[in-house]
């Protein structure tokens, strides 16, 4: 017997106790978790390693933030971590080739550990609890080492069975005149027991990824029926990462990298300015619940668009997508919904803004109101907590007296559009149909600026293709576009924007991010 079945055997003996049953729990455990983050990773199209490695700022970040610039390698590195997980899961519980399975998982990690470890960790990175240098990675890390110190004939699995049959075989061999030995029955039991957890994870699997499979099934086959959006007979093509043309370029404000076009919060929020549609802002807030909000932020950094401008009261839903989906994007806030400007920027600050800025709304009130010394107060607070401060408006008023009061934010985030659109009203000051009365104004002023401009309203609410919006902004001087998405929108407004940039477009303002 080598020393190896010496080890082995003395540690089943040892193993035949409530202490084999606890590691061989542990083991299914571990291999049921890694098993399913890789499933889950497997069937959702919007998934992607991308926002994970571009937060890399510890070692081997330069590495990692190549990988998240470098499509071909990222789709690569995704599938290795895809199926890394699914092979190591499912070879922990089943107890095949377990101690390749613990070391691989070991290796995966520590690649995530290294990649973005807790105490790397800034305001806005995707975290699952609270931790001080140790967190899940860590301890899921050190359980894996005591599965690959175990030798391999110590727990029950399938490595057990073949150990086994290759010892008899060999000790058959060395004496031919013994007879043939079988694995005792109850051997057999306890190292298949990792088949019927495999089993029962199939099952659990199959009915959290698909609870109503038979009902889609039935609808899809009565014929011409879009189940994936609902039970309507008429049906739309919706544009699929599949359909992806590539990834936008980026721009600065300050040390803030972000994707020329970001998405605006005011779809999932709730506020449509649907003009007379009164019933449109009820509607989309129904359907965007918070998995559908989770759903359409993934599919926002799958398609490269790392920001979102929105308001303080939807921290809540970005701070769980935060820190319950691993999400990554970043969060501007335009600090209202709070009793004033002051606390508006500390909420959104203690929220994980990434910068704050001066409401459109609020802007265009305080600078009627000559106000511009609260303005000043909210500039100067969010840069003394060292984020990026804005002023926002509606009307090119509000900037030009804010520039002619001598203030100088980081950004500007002013509407822009054309007033072309059938139900543009335009003689009234300011109303719910028309964000940017003054087109022509507006681009003329903003081109002076030597700050980075966000152009927002850039659709007047839907009133304009975007196509024709987003064009219209870029054309004009704008330095970022914030373009409200529902999640069907997506990939379709990333591919719009790409061919604008792939194509060239005239510009006189220079780039100022």
């Amino acid at each position: 017997m080598t020393q190896e079945n010496i080890q082995s055997e003395a540690v089943s003996r040892t193993f035949s106790s409530p202490l084999s049953m606890f590691l061989l729990v542990m083991r299914f455990i571990i291999g049921w978790h890694f098993l399913y983050e890789g499933i889950i990773k497997l069937v959702d199209p919007n998934w992607s390693s991308v926002g994970f490695l571009a937060q890399s700022k510890w070692l081997l970040s330069g590495f990692f933030n190549w990988i998240a610039e470098t499509p071909g390698v990222l789709s690569v590195v995704d599938a290795l971590n895809i199926w890394g997980l699914i092979f190591i899961g499912a070879g922990l519980i089943v107890g095949l080739f377990t101690r390749w399975a613990a070391l691989s998982g070991m290796l995966l990690l520590a690649m995530y550990y290294i990649a973005n470890p807790p105490f790397m960790a800034t305001s806005g990175m995707a975290m699952e609890g609270n931790y001080l240098f140790i967190d899940k990675n860590l301890v899921e890390f050190m359980a894996l080492g005591v599965l690959a110190m175990i030798p391999v004939l110590g727990l029950p699995g399938l490595d057990r069975i073949i150990g086994l049959l290759r010892r008899d075989k060999k000790s058959g061999e060395s004496a031919q005149d013994a007879p043939p030995q079988s694995l005792p029955r109850r051997e057999l039991i306890r190292s298949l027991s990792g088949v019927p957890v495999l089993a029962g994870f199939s099952a659990a699997a199959a009915l959290k990824l698909n609870p109503n499979s038979w009902e889609e099934k039935n609808l899809a086959e009565a014929g011409g029926v879009d189940t994936v959006t609902s039970a309507t007979l008429k049906t739309f093509h919706y544009a699929d990462l599949k359909d992806l043309k590539g990834n936008l370029p980026y721009g600065k404000i300050g040390n803030l990298e972000l994707s020329r076009m970001f998405m605006g919060g005011n779809l999932i929020g709730g506020w449509a300015h649907a003009r007379d549609l009164i019933y449109v802002s009820k509607l989309i807030k129904t359907y965007h619940s918070d998995e559908k909000v989770f759903e359409t932020l993934r599919l926002g950094e799958r398609c490269g668009l790392n920001t979102i401008l929105t308001t303080t009261t939807l921290s809540r839903v970005i701070n769980r997508y935060w820190n319950e989906q691993g999400g990554t994007i970043q969060f501007i806030s335009d600090c209202a919904g709070a009793s004033d400007l002051i606390t508006g920027v500390k909420k959104s600050i203690d929220g994980g803004a990434k910068a704050c800025y001066v409401q459109g709304g609020i802007g265009d009130t305080l600078v009627a109101e000559g106000k511009f010394d609260e303005i000043a107060a909210a500039l100067e607070y969010t840069r003394a907590n060292g984020l990026p401060a804005g002023i926002g408006g509606h009307k090119i008023e509000t900037i030009q007296g804010c520039v002619d009061a001598g203030l100088k934010p980081d950004f500007w985030v002013k509407t822009l559009h054309r007033n072309n659109y059938w139900s543009a009203r335009t003689e009234e000051e300011y109303n719910d149909n028309c964000w940017c009365l003054k087109p022509e104004e507006t681009i003329a002023y903003m081109n002076e600026r030597e700050e980075p401009w966000i152009a927002f309203k850039v659709l007047a609410a839907g009133a304009i293709a975007p196509e024709e919006g987003v064009r219209y902004a870029f054309e004009n001087g704008a330095d970022f576009v914030c373009l409200g998405m529902y999640d069907f929108q997506v990939v379709e407004d990333t591919n719009i924007a790409w061919d604008i940039f792939e194509k060239g477009f005239d510009r006189n303002r220079p780039w100022r991010a």
